[in-house]
């Protein structure tokens, strides 16, 4: 329930990016490239800076009802944006939309940190991020689909009401036991509890922090400007841009649950957990910085097939890089350390979506934008490689 819930988070915050690609939709609210990065950029406005409050709101009240409650209502307001009719009423709804999703991830890795062993969380993990890569690899030829037979308020609307189905099987299925079972835990713990404003004086909380910016700056440039990079710079179709989307986030969801499957096994048979986990995320951040290859290329067949390739090959990370986090950090304070991380995750949503519109703007061409993803991801390797250190770890 919890990877369908991330598919339909992601569904509700990329279905926008295929609304850009349509020149009237763009004409109707007057866009260049700098308002469109603004406009993808104010969702993670919101969504960022509500992390460590969302993730405090379910350390003391729990999962099963924030997460309920937040559900319904960014439903509602992408339903909503069906019936926007200014730039200022899409901007504040992109907004709302992240005040509702601030829930997801938080409440999603505090479930996970109570209900799952160590040696099975790469996997867990692996599959619930592996929910963000197919919502947009689902909803971004969806949504192309109803854009062409519907228009783009009926896209709007048919998704974010429809979304509201997965409420029933996660009422009756879902249990509500994350408070108890944390309460055991601390009973059978002989460790003191540890305050949270320990934790940043540490320096892997900080190379924690600087690696997932790295890694999801990646992401969302992908997210938000893939589409219309595949539509502007390399002349694809709608139809063939949804395609190779979709082939883009799903090789990285497929790859993301392997690689956590496969690190669960190395550490279930005795391997240390860190140096396992760190050693697939700095795969992943390598693979993925293989991107500018296929950027600075002329061909569109090797632009192409390094989109893919680079994307599936960060999903090396996705789930280990989370579980990394799980295993150094105290498990009490879940909630709010997945908010912060998840606080960093986004804030490079807003920096993404807004500076990559920027560069295009000022220069008439995607290569800047890839340059920056490659020193980023450069950035990311090194955090782990000398912050992510086992001898840090309190």
């Amino acid at each position: 329930m919890l990877f369908l819930g991330m598919i339909i988070s992601y569904v509700d915050r990329s279905n926008i990016t295929a609304a850009l690609t349509l020149p009237e939709f763009r004409q109707f609210f007057h866009l260049n490239s700098q308002d469109i990065g603004s406009l993808q950029s104010a969702f993670f406005w919101s969504y960022a800076f509500l992390q460590v409050p969302a993730g405090y709101l379910v350390d003391r009240y729990g999962v099963k009802g924030p997460y309920t409650i937040a559900f319904i209502f960014w439903s509602l307001v992408s339903a909503g944006t069906a019936m926007t009719t200014s730039f200022q009423q899409l901007f504040g709804l992109r907004l709302l939309l992240g005040v509702g999703e601030s829930v997801v991830t938080p409440a999603s890795l505090r479930w996970i940190r109570f209900n799952v062993h160590e040696n099975q969380r790469g996997l867990a993990v692996g599959i619930l991020f592996a929910g963000a890569k197919m919502g947009p690899a689902i909803g971004t030829p969806l949504a192309v689909l109803l854009l062409a037979h519907f228009g783009w308020r009926s896209m709007f609307g048919i998704l974010g009401v429809g979304a509201l189905i997965w409420l029933i099987p996660w009422t009756l299925l879902v249990r509500n036991d994350d408070r108890a079972l944390e309460a055991d835990a601390v009973k059978a713990s002989a460790l003191p509890p540890v305050p949270f404003s320990s934790i940043f004086r540490t320096p892997i909380i900080w190379g924690i922090l600087i690696g997932t910016f790295c890694y999801n700056y990646f992401v969302y440039f992908n997210m938000t400007w893939l589409p219309l990079y595949f539509v502007n710079r390399r002349h694809l179709s709608q139809k063939d841009m949804g395609i190779y989307t979709f082939f883009t986030f799903t090789g990285m969801a497929v790859v993301a649950v392997a690689a956590g499957w496969f690190a669960d096994r190395l550490i279930a048979n005795g391997a240390d957990p860190v140096t396992i986990r760190k050693r697939f995320t700095v795969a992943g951040f390598l693979v993925a910085s293989t991107e500018i290859i296929g950027a600075m290329s002329n061909s569109n067949q090797i632009a192409l097939i390094f989109a893919i390739v680079s994307l599936a090959g960060l999903g090396l990370a996705t789930g280990n890089y989370w579980a990394l986090t799980q295993t150094l950090m105290p498990g009490a304070a879940m909630g709010r350390i997945a908010g912060l991380q998840n606080f960093a995750s986004n804030s490079s949503g807003i920096v993404a979506a807004w500076f990559s519109g920027w560069l295009i703007q000022r220069t008439g061409s995607y290569d800047a934008p890839m340059q920056a993803i490659w020193l980023i991801l450069i950035t990311g390797v090194a955090s782990y490689v000398f912050l992510v250190r086992k001898k840090y770890a309190r």
